[in-house]
């Protein structure tokens, strides 16, 4: 039996098959992460070729059977042309996608996770380089991400004894899944010493989306305009892609999956 479906989707990954088909993987707001295959798209002539490309928001229609998923239908709904014209958010969009595709296996809607998308995707559209710190701006997709996954960081007091935390003294765990303090650190010999102005960093990316909830406090200390502006000093920058990088090989070696 063949089911005929239509939604929004974001595209974050595409493969070429056979002569002319390409196949897409998606995340869709209604269905989560499917893959559909647009047969002869790669064709001069086929209608499929303008409503839907790499990193573009389209409505889409497919139809279910038994083996695959057909594209039938597509239409670009959001238009995000600068991102293919700028190096570094060409680079921003494929490691964003790689952790799209990594973290999400299956078929689970999540409107946290198409709304976060969709935002994040206008927004690295429509910033301008060189001007913003591009690094800065991967790093609030990730962190961002994480939260929404339901692994956001404790930031605020020591995430294994909820003792207030000492700026000189500041270590990440990935165990406890934050910022711990000098004393827990000898409870866990794999945490990294971090500075805290790399947690003033995280701080203020999680709480940019829309007040992101810190150790269950609404801290509006963020923004988008913050965030383009901030100036992260290389050692701090080094620091964050490090944790960014470990607690996200944590975080994936719980689902069983890798990301890097």
């Amino acid at each position: 039996m063949i089911t005929h479906y239509r939604t929004q989707a974001f595209v974050f990954k595409k493969e070429d098959r056979q002569e002319a088909d390409r196949i897409f993987t998606l995340f869709t707001r209604d269905f989560g992460r499917v893959e559909v295959t647009a047969r002869a798209i790669r064709r001069l002539a086929s209608k499929l070729r303008s409503g839907i490309e790499i990193f573009s928001l389209s409505e889409i229609e497919f139809i279910q059977s038994n083996y695959r998923n057909t594209l039938t239908d597509a239409i670009k709904i959001g238009k995000l042309p600068d991102i293919p014209l700028v190096p570094e958010k060409i680079e921003i969009a494929n490691k964003v996608s790689a952790i799209v595709d990594n973290f999400i296996g299956g078929q689970e809607t999540d409107q946290k996770i198409w709304d976060l998308l969709v935002d994040f995707f206008q927004k690295l559209n429509d910033c301008r380089f060189p001007n913003t710190n591009y690094h800065v701006v991967y790093f609030y997709f990730f962190w961002n991400f994480i939260a929404v996954l339901g692994y956001g960081p404790q930031l605020l007091q020591c995430a294994h004894c909820s003792q207030a935390l000492n700026p000189a003294n500041l270590y990440f765990s990935n165990k406890e899944g934050g910022v711990i303090c000098l004393m827990c650190v000898k409870s866990d010999n794999q945490s990294q010493r971090i500075h805290q102005d790399v947690v003033k960093i995280l701080r203020i990316i999680l709480s940019s989306q829309n007040g992101v909830l810190l150790a269950g406090k609404n801290i509006p200390v963020g923004g988008w305009e913050i965030i383009l502006k901030l100036k992260i000093e290389k050692n701090h920058q080094e620091s964050l892609e490090l944790i960014s990088k470990q607690y996200g090989d944590y975080v994936l070696s719980l689902g069983g999956y890798k990301l890097w």
